[in-house]
């Protein structure tokens, strides 16, 4: 068990450094990268049917007892959070075979890749604090040069943009942290859930938990400082903004979920109601800039940002059918997010502009990538079939079963909003007659396999999450259930201690 643990974040180390060893062969960087997602893949795989078969798995790295060492953790969500990781990260590590060029290839965007996706998986394995703001600053390091990568005008200015927000969540975080410590004497996330329980002192612990709230909110892409995102997201190259668009706010949301299930559980009416509250507001002000939007890839952000809503909105819930939806939501809007922006990675590619007005005509030359922008959009708007209908239904359920009706009303408005923009998209790219000046460009006739595969893999994996929705959210609400009790979780860490 101590190597399925320690693989997902051992083999992108591993590979980065080996990128680095073969700095001057393009075509070894690229087989050590590919080879690298495999193997998360193929690792976080194992990882989930042991959790599935044998339940939360731990390990003390270096036989330090918790809660003095460093503990890593896998239960049912961050199982599933870390393959989503090896799945998202090999589609994207092949599409990059072709969309990344080769200045930026020598500028290290493979060992940058694997450390982003080491970063990650360590976020999710993590069980303390202390090493989740480390794994934090791995992303963010990582995630700033790729921004940066190149060096255009506009990928400087949101790449600023970008590390200034998320340095100011990082400086939250770490000062939370560090009063947490002075509160438990603990940064350890499983002793800290017993200790926190039993304070005599409870008057300090909601303002931590709002710092908290803020920190990870900003990471999460959540309202209001949400503005980063879309400032930035769209500026480097369609494969660094899929992988984030997938992961980075995913990692936010999640540490979000950890942290208001597993410790700060003593005043849910007043956390997780503004929540819910963040929840409505993220939707709303997400969606309503996306339909104002007329650039592909910006309007594709914001949505980023509406989805985040529905992920909250189950947290703010706090129930077992609402965390296990959310945590479907995240897998479905991980898949279908990150399958339009390789789509617009496509379009670009055939007409080099990601202006929806200059755009036009591409359902006729090009059927195929028509489909595979519907099949992820109507996903994400929300109709059946496809996994978005199941995500919001149940989120909408849960929501209804608590009584909270206006929260509801909320995510289905958005919903049909959603609807509107993917259809916008719809209209202006692939449906209206093709504009004057948008002509295939001359150096790309065609656009290649290597970026209609993977589009294609993820589009289908759409598809397959929605028509095995009922097995699917079987194990996601059994995830949620050990949200919801902790005591697995804390007896699997601390054993005979708590």
């Amino acid at each position: 068990m101590t190597s399925l643990l320690v693989a997902p974040i051992l083999i992108p180390l591993v590979g980065g450094a080996v990128s680095v060893l073969a700095w001057r062969s393009r075509v070894a960087q690229r087989v050590v990268c590919l080879l690298a997602t495999s193997g998360v893949l193929a690792s976080a795989l194992g990882l989930l049917a042991v959790v599935s078969e044998n339940g939360i798995q731990s390990v003390q790295v270096g036989n330090w007892p918790a809660p003095y060492g460093i503990t890593l953790v896998a239960d049912a969500f961050s199982a599933i959070m870390v393959v989503l990781t090896g799945f998202m990260g090999f589609a994207v590590a092949v599409y990059s075979l072709d969309a990344i060029d080769r200045e930026r290839e020598s500028f290290g965007y493979y060992p940058l890749f694997q450390i982003l996706l080491m970063g990650v998986c360590g976020a999710f394995l993590t069980g303390d604090l202390f090493n989740l703001y480390v794994w934090f600053e791995v992303m963010l390091m990582a995630s700033f040069v790729l921004v940066g990568l190149g060096g255009e005008r506009a990928q400087m200015e949101g790449g600023i943009k970008y590390v200034t927000l998320n340095l100011m969540a990082s400086a939250l975080f770490l000062a939370g942290a560090g009063i947490l410590y002075g509160i438990a004497g603990t940064l350890n996330m499983a002793d800290l859930a017993v200790k926190l329980r039993t304070a005599e002192q409870q008057d300090p612990i909601l303002p931590v938990a709002l710092l908290f709230l803020v920190a990870f909110g900003i990471k999460a892409g959540a309202f209001p400082l949400f503005f980063w995102l879309p400032a930035s997201y769209h500026t480097p190259p369609v494969p660094v903004t899929a992988i984030f668009s997938a992961l980075l706010t995913k990692v936010g949301v999640y540490s979000l979920i950890r942290v208001f299930t597993l410790i700060f559980t003593a005043d849910p009416g007043t956390t997780h109601t503004l929540i819910l509250l963040l929840a409505g507001l993220t939707m709303v002000t997400g969606v309503l800039g996306a339909v104002a939007q007329t650039d592909l890839r910006r309007l594709l952000s914001f949505h980023i940002v509406s989805q985040i809503g529905y992920l909250l909105m189950g947290l703010g819930l706090l129930t077992t059918a609402a965390l296990g939806a959310a945590i479907y939501f995240t897998v479905h809007v991980a898949l279908s997010k990150a399958a339009l922006f390789l789509v617009s990675g496509i379009v670009h590619r055939l007409r080099g502009t990601y202006g929806l007005k200059e755009l036009g005509g591409l359902y006729g030359p090009h059927p195929l990538l028509a489909v595979l922008f519907l099949i992820p959009a109507l996903s994400l708007a929300g109709l059946p079939p496809l996994s978005g209908f199941f995500a919001k239904l149940a989120l909408l359920q849960a929501g209804l079963a608590e009584g909270q009706h206006a929260i509801a009303a909320i995510a289905l408005a958005v919903s049909i909003l959603t609807l509107f923009s993917m259809m916008k998209i719809w209209t202006e790219v692939f449906w209206k007659a093709a504009a004057r000046r948008s002509v295939e460009s001359p150096g790309n006739p065609r656009p290649a396999l290597l970026l209609f595969a993977p589009t294609a893999l993820l589009a289908i994996a759409v598809a397959i999450l929605g028509f095995s929705a009922e097995t699917v959210f079987s194990f996601a609400n059994r995830a949620g259930e050990q949200l919801i009790d902790p005591r697995p979780y804390i007896e699997s860490v601390l054993g005979a201690r708590q």
